[in-house]
């Protein structure tokens, strides 16, 4: 990873743990079985990437540029995806760990997440317009100015969300999730 440039390369089972890779550009790229946890990626552009079975948790990623990367049973915890440049961001998530994350003020309409624990994820401010959660455990998410608008919630868990705070028109929601929408008024439904 020492080229500044890497254009269709595929990165299998590399340790780098606590190291810094800056300025970089990865286009078309797989990374397998890999191991990124506590570094430094910042100003770095990850473009039509692919991550499958990698370890990013707590990855600083100021500056950085995900566009249209996706994310395969990877442990994601505590990254500030807040951080990230918002130009052309893009990413996807399945079966992914991103407990503790961030993606406060991000515009990422028609994100997916499927199969994701997010556990405390702070999505405050975040534009989520079309998105899907599917399966997703949203224990202790913060939702505090999202955009909704016409989100797929309906086998998601977990979640408390206020609509007076949430724009949500058209969002679905299954009967199950309904005390999630109603939590702050203490009342029972059975």
């Amino acid at each position: 990873m020492e080229d500044l440039i890497h254009i269709q390369k595929t990165f299998e089972k590399i340790v780098f743990i606590d190291k810094r890779v800056n300025n970089r550009e990865f286009e078309d790229c797989i990374f397998k079985n890999c191991d990124f946890s506590n570094s430094d990626f910042s100003n770095n552009t990850f473009m039509d990437c692919e991550f499958i079975d990698c370890n990013l948790s707590m990855t600083q990623l100021l500056g950085t540029s995900l566009k249209t990367v996706n994310f395969t049973n990877c442990k994601l915890m505590g990254i500030q995806f807040h951080s990230c440049t918002d130009f052309l961001f893009g990413v996807n998530f399945q079966d992914c760990v991103l407990d503790y994350s961030s993606f406060s003020n991000k515009k990422m309409p028609k994100t997916k997440f499927n199969n994701c624990s997010m556990k405390e994820v702070s999505f405050i401010g975040t534009i989520l317009t079309q998105s899907v959660f599917d399966n997703c455990n949203l224990e202790g998410a913060i939702f505090n100015d999202t955009q909704l608008k016409e989100v797929n919630f309906l086998t998601a868990y977990n979640y408390k969300i206020d609509p007076e705070y949430n724009p949500m028109k058209k969002a679905r929601f299954s009967s199950q999730g309904i005390p999630g929408l109603l939590d702050k008024y203490d009342i029972k439904i059975q």
